[in-house]
């Protein structure tokens, strides 16, 4: 049995075989870096060894990258998995697995079209990754599709707000809906170091260090980047820039434009340099695609280079708000006027998981302001959580006073994956998860 051949702690070790043995819905929630991704994947591979031969295998997550990133690639790992990871096999990009020779389907779960694919299925075993960031008509479809003896749902999530779906109408009632439930924190994972666990507690303030260390279930309140102190973020002097990343672009016409240049400094931390902004109420005087495009190679021209009196600047690319598809046509129109050209491309608009990003580069001190910067640093003082959202159980700002820090959210999520290794090391593995004395 893979229980017998792999280290487990009790509470994981109790957890998958309730999941095993109990009821139809299993769901891990809690704390990263819990242990509750290895125990639900475990618990995973001993169903798919005991699922009925007719009918569906699926994994569920928020795109097909998400669901290899977080969970065939751990499985596939032989220093969590040993010999079992032989036993599953997938081509990158493809949407099955097979696993102990069982196709696996591979199903994207990010917005409300998902239940179509689906419906109609007869499926015997359902792994999802992260619940609270599915549609709940997608829940409702995947609980109406285990309609036979022997099916299962394995899950797992990381808390969110008190009021969200999976919260009130299934947790909140495990026994009446037929669901087991197991609550990690960090102290249940007995293969975390003192020190590792030291490290992952700075990665975290506010709303996410009680989610994600805390494991609590809780309302998003106040200020979002309640960790910016403009003591410790904002400097006046900038080290020696040796990449400029991007510009993060939010476009507005009646509302305010907002560019923000983020660049690699000598000492590797993404500082942001420089700022244009134009808020056409207060200038009484509205600006279109074409005179923005021109505004911003102006304003490229005028930044200087820190540590020398070198002027104009040629970031590697224009990350756009992308809703604005008339100013990013425009910009490409217009991209033999740049100097040096420019690369424009639409912006990574996923608002949470951008938060998340900005806010952990913040806490580990590895993102700072320019003191040019006035409506960025005053921004990321006043922006707030909407808690007329909150009280419908989900997680938003308020959209008022934020296109700064829109712009700056956008260049600094897009372009993670060129500075990711590049800065300072956050000292903590990429996922948050650790399991058998390794990353995953």
């Amino acid at each position: 049995m893979i229980l017998d051949e792999l280290p487990v702690s009790r509470k994981q070790a109790v957890s998958i075989v309730q999941a095993i043995t109990a009821p139809q819905l299993a769901l891990w929630t809690g704390a990263v870096a819990a242990g509750k991704t290895v125990a639900s994947l475990i618990a995973f591979l001993i169903a798919v060894d005991l699922a009925p031969v007719s009918g569906l295998i699926v994994i569920c997550g928020w795109t097909l990258q998400s669901i290899e990133r977080n969970v065939l690639d751990p499985l596939q790992d032989e220093r969590i998995f040993g010999d079992f990871a032989a036993q599953v096999h997938h081509t990158p990009g493809s949407s099955t697995a097979v696993i102990f020779g069982r196709v696996v389907h591979l199903i994207g779960a990010s917005d409300s079209r998902a239940e179509a694919r689906i419906r109609g299925s007869t499926i015997v075993l359902a792994y999802l990754d992260e619940v609270t960031i599915m549609p709940e008509s997608f829940w409702i479809m995947m609980l109406s599709r285990l309609r036979t003896a022997g099916s299962r749902l394995l899950a797992t999530t990381n808390p969110a707000n008190p009021r969200h779906w999976l919260k009130e109408k299934f947790i909140d009632r495990a026994a009446e809906v037929g669901m087991r439930t197991w609550h990690f924190t960090l102290d249940d994972n007995p293969y975390l170091s003192p020190e590792f666990v030291a490290r992952l507690k700075r990665q975290y303030t506010g709303l996410w260090y009680k989610r994600y260390i805390l494991g609590l279930w809780i309302a998003a309140d106040g200020v979002v980047y309640d960790m910016f102190d403009p003591e410790r973020h904002v400097v006046d002097v900038l080290p020696v820039v040796k990449r400029w990343i991007g510009t993060g672009v939010d476009v507005g016409t009646v509302n305010p434009f907002a560019a923000e240049v983020l660049g690699l400094g000598i000492d590797r931390r993404l500082y942001i340099v420089a700022e244009w902004y134009w808020d056409s109420a207060k200038r009484m005087r509205q600006l279109t695609d074409v005179q923005y495009s021109a505004k911003l190679r102006e304003f490229f021209a005028s930044v200087r280079h820190p540590g020398s009196q070198l002027y104009g600047i040629s970031p590697e690319r224009l990350v756009v708000d992308p809703s604005a598809a008339s100013f990013i046509r425009q910009v490409h129109n217009d991209r033999h006027l740049f100097d040096g050209g420019v690369n424009v491309m639409g912006a990574d608009n996923a608002v949470l998981d951008g938060i998340r990003l900005v806010s952990s580069l913040l806490s580990t001190d590895r993102l700072r302001v320019h003191s040019s910067c006035t409506n960025l640093i005053d921004q990321k003082q006043s922006y707030s959580w909407d808690p007329a959202a909150a009280q419908r159980g989900e997680d938003k700002p308020k959209k008022e006073n934020d296109h700064a820090v829109d712009a700056e959210r956008y260049v600094t999520a897009t372009t993670r994956s060129v500075w990711r290794n590049l800065i300072v090391p956050a000292e903590v593995p990429r996922n948050y998860e650790e399991g058998f004395g390794i990353p995953m």
